[in-house]
């Protein structure tokens, strides 16, 4: 029997609470032909999108820097966010000096200390969508067009 759903303002909450802490994320892709790729990387949360980083020439950074979108999964199977996002591509002395720093701090990762080539990856959510169980499927749509819903 499925759990009592959660309201849409809970729903945003425990996302938004799980984009402030979790550290790591899945990363789907897909090449410009259609060949899908999925890994997981460390990323930090503004508030406004996701950063994360990958070596340019890896499947996910020519995927990324080819389609400019992405789809994200945060969470268990059954308590998971999904993320619709739009990409930017950008060089690693790009960002300011302290986002870098605090994405290092945060993943326990700094790109801009390896020899590979490597870039950031500025994911900003289009739309995003997160359930439990079969009970909040129906409205599990929580940002639609870049703009939370209410």
């Amino acid at each position: 029997m499925d759990a009592e759903p959660r309201s849409r303002a809970e729903r945003r909450h425990d996302t938004e609470h799980r984009l402030t802490h979790d550290v790591d994320v899945w990363v789907a892709s897909a090449s410009a032909d259609g060949a899908p790729y999925l890994v997981p990387l460390s990323f930090d949360w503004d508030g406004r999108a996701l950063l994360a980083a990958t070596p340019t020439n890896s499947p996910t950074g020519r995927n990324l820097a080819t389609t400019h979108v992405a789809r994200l999964a945060l969470g268990r199977t059954r308590d998971v966010t999904m993320i619709d996002g739009d990409v930017e591509v950008l060089e690693l002395d790009a960002l300011p000096q302290e986002r870098g720093d605090r994405f290092a701090r945060r993943t326990g990762f700094d790109p801009r200390e390896l020899a590979a080539s490597y870039h950031w990856f500025r994911i900003v959510p289009r739309r995003i969508q997160a359930w439990r169980e079969e009970s909040e499927l129906s409205d599990r749509e929580l940002m639609r067009d870049g703009r939370w819903l209410s």
